[in-house]
């Protein structure tokens, strides 16, 4: 039983370690008006969710993916906007043309990762 407890530990640990690895870097803003979309018009897809900027966009292409955001550092003078540890997963639902952030975030998963007071936060995101 300790034997197979112990294999289903490094399985996890293995996993996380590969998804982190494949993070890309890039920056995240929020909003707070979620309908319409680019991708779903006016069907509410929750407020777990984000716009792609230009660069991710590829006319739509992106549309439904599902990425896991983690908060690494602050843009601007609000010292350690990051939440620890903590990361979301959102979908992405809309495009943000000149956002300003590669990826613009609901303001509540923007809330689960950082303090929201710093606008523009340093990401990693797979």
């Amino acid at each position: 039983m300790f034997q197979e407890m112990a294999s289903i530990f490094y399985i996890v640990l293995v996993c996380s370690l590969v998804s982190m690895a494949n993070a890309a870097p890039g920056t995240a803003t929020f909003y707070q008006q979620y309908t319409p979309s680019a991708c779903y018009g006016n069907t509410p897809e929750g407020v777990m969710i984000a716009a792609a900027s230009d660069p991710l966009w590829d006319n739509g292409a992106i549309c439904g993916k599902i990425f896991t955001v983690k908060c690494t550092g602050a843009t601007n003078p609000v010292p350690h906007p990051c939440y620890d540890g903590k990361t979301v997963t959102v979908k992405i639902v809309d495009h943000c043309p000149g956002c300003g952030g590669t990826l613009d975030l609901s303001k509540e998963a923007f809330e689960t990762i950082a303090n929201p007071v710093a606008g523009v936060i340093k990401i990693d995101f797979w």
